[in-house]
């Protein structure tokens, strides 16, 4: 609760002053109250209730400090860090060496615990590469683990389905390289929610409430207790066992965990820790579970026990979720547990792809809009690896991005040239011909051709090129060109359907085209997404023995993954 009488110690006062400096450094003589304001609620959670207190404390020192660097340097700045704070020098300058992530606070290798908790209602999307990332990165930093947790307790909003619990973790391996350390099934754990439940309302400190939510509301707005509040451990534990068998609805109760009535933050104002769910007309989808609980802890609650359980170091989640961390510290406090260091991150929204949820996508495929998780117009870690969308490319691009609070745009070119770097010097060059026009050849004796697979990997070896019929083909727009190169070729002049041919090395500056032999090309499809919409191109694939999965590069057209045998699907240019 905010206390107005408190004011920081004189050790605290001077932990803000060098925290102000250390920000003047970092910044350039442009220190910034919020910053130095997140970094020590990072450091001193105890200090977390006086931020009301603290924020002008610490705008007034940014403000000396920045005078300071502005009259006498930043020199002057790193003097009196040397000598009054020499560790927070320490700890500026290894961030200025350090490339790629942050450090984390606190963090001691071979002790570090990370959890990423998806909902499994559907596979993993765009987003949730962002979780899987971060903190398997961290965890390979820090020879910490990696906790692939599925947070599946609530069967009516975003109901679980069946089939993503394998789906994801098959996803978070090929994402990450490796396997998790540990999964952990929340549905599978209901017995330690409930045994905490009882542990919270024989400790006074969680409640069963039985007002409707209007009524709530109202207490909460106006900063009253709910009379509920003042249930006696034994009348507490009597209409707990009431919400387990069966004689409350859904509706009825819920289970409360104590706070402040009066607490600045209305929703830290005694937040709900469980609810009845219909489980009998909606049950669990995994059969083992399905209507054997009435009672569902909801995530804030289920999620901090399980982080307490499962011995969690450090939370990096997004920054909508700064409430949850707040209930959770309260919670935490009253069981008498230190709360794992947290990371925030803001928004990263790609400009392609407006909008997508989890929930929405599941919609839009059972209503046929979309052919399924993997539909290649979907953000989905289906849709994209079924374009050719390479895992290391992934992870790149969010350890690129990092851990900021800051809302980020960007463009989908920003990933597509991190796929590139991935590629590139692996993927073989081949010819799909797009609205292909046949020519005969004339005036070149040779059956056979060989040209490399890839100009600048000798490793990939050669393509060999069947000429026997002297038929090759091009595509239709090339045809108005009467002089031609055909790639890695020749030199022809084009008359009518014939191809006359000149010479193998360059004559001029011709126009240079890929083609196919008729000899060595079968029909195919090129499917592509174009302003949302899934198209696809007929025409020749040159004849190829990769296998589906495999990233080429498609002359003159862009990137694209070998899907069948007789279909390519295109990634990107």
């Amino acid at each position: 609760m905010f206390d107005m009488d408190w004011s920081p110690d004189e050790k605290t006062e001077t932990m803000l002053w060098h925290m102000a400096i250390q920000n003047a450094i970092e910044y350039s003589g442009k220190a910034a109250p919020g910053s130095v304001i997140g970094r020590l609620m990072s450091v001193r959670q105890d200090l977390r209730p006086h931020g009301k207190v603290l924020s002008p404390i610490i705008a007034n020192k940014v403000t000396q400090a920045n005078n300071l660097a502005s009259e006498k340097g930043l020199e002057y700045l790193r003097d009196i860090l040397a000598k009054e704070a020499p560790e927070l020098l320490e700890e500026r300058e290894k961030q200025v060496k350090r490339e790629g992530l942050p450090a984390l606070n606190n963090a001691e290798k071979g002790n570090v615990v990370l959890r990423f908790a998806p909902n499994p209602n559907g596979p993993l999307s765009f987003g949730h590469a962002r979780g899987i990332t971060i903190n398997g990165e961290y965890a390979k930093e820090y020879d910490g683990e990696l906790i692939l947790r599925f947070d599946d307790t609530d069967t009516t909003v975003k109901p679980p389905l069946l089939e993503a619990y394998d789906t994801i973790q098959k996803e978070a391996e090929w994402l990450l390289g490796f396997k998790p350390h540990r999964v952990v099934i929340a549905s599978d754990r209901m017995a330690e929610y409930y045994r905490h439940v009882e542990m919270m309302l024989d400790g006074e400190f969680g409640y069963v409430c039985q007002c409707s939510a209007d009524d709530f509301r109202e207490f909460r707005v106006g900063k009253t207790n709910c009379p509920c509040r003042d249930n006696n451990v034994n009348l507490n534990r009597d209409l707990w066992a009431k919400m387990l068998d069966g004689t409350f609805q859904p509706g009825d109760c819920v289970v409360r965990v104590k706070t402040d009535m009066t607490l600045k933050n209305p929703a830290l104002r005694d937040w709900p820790a469980l609810r009845i769910q219909d489980t009998i007309s909606n049950p669990h989808p995994r059969e083992e579970i399905g209507s054997k609980y009435r009672v569902w802890p909801l995530l804030d609650f289920q999620s901090a026990v399980e982080d307490f359980l499962q011995g969690v170091t450090h939370i990096i989640r997004g920054k909508d979720l700064m409430d949850s961390t707040r209930k959770q510290t309260l919670l935490y406090q009253h069981f008498g547990w230190k709360y794992p260091e947290t990371m925030y991150w803001g928004r990263v929204k790609v400009h392609e792809w407006g909008g997508f949820s989890t929930s929405q996508m599941r919609k839009d495929i059972e209503s046929g809009k979309f052919t399924g998780w993997a539909d290649p117009r979907l953000p989905t870690i289906a849709g994209l690896s079924g374009t050719g969308i390479q895992a290391a490319a992934l992870r790149n691009f969010w350890k690129e991005l990092g851990v900021t609070q800051k809302d980020i745009a960007v463009p989908l070119a920003t990933l597509y040239s991190h796929n590139i770097k991935v590629i590139d010097d692996d993927a073989p060059r081949i010819s799909f011909i797009r609205n292909p026009v046949e020519l005969t050849m004339v005036g070149f004796d040779e059956d056979e051709i060989k040209v490399p697979r890839h100009p600048n990997n000798q490793n990939l070896g050669v393509r060999k090129i069947n000429l026997t019929s002297k038929t090759i083909f091009i595509e239709r727009d090339d045809l108005e060109f009467s002089q031609l190169r055909l790639k890695e070729f020749g030199d022809f002049e084009i008359n009518d359907n014939t191809a006359t041919f000149v010479a193998k090395e360059r004559t001029d500056k011709r126009r240079i085209v890929h083609w196919a032999s008729k000899d060595s090309c079968s029909d195919a499809k090129l499917v592509a997404v174009s302003d949302g919409k899934l198209t696809s191109v007929e025409g020749k694939i040159e004849a190829n023995d990769f296998t589906n999965g495999t990233p080429v590069q498609l002359e003159r057209i862009g990137y694209g993954i070998i899907s069948d045998s007789n279909i390519i699907t295109y990634t990107h240019d």
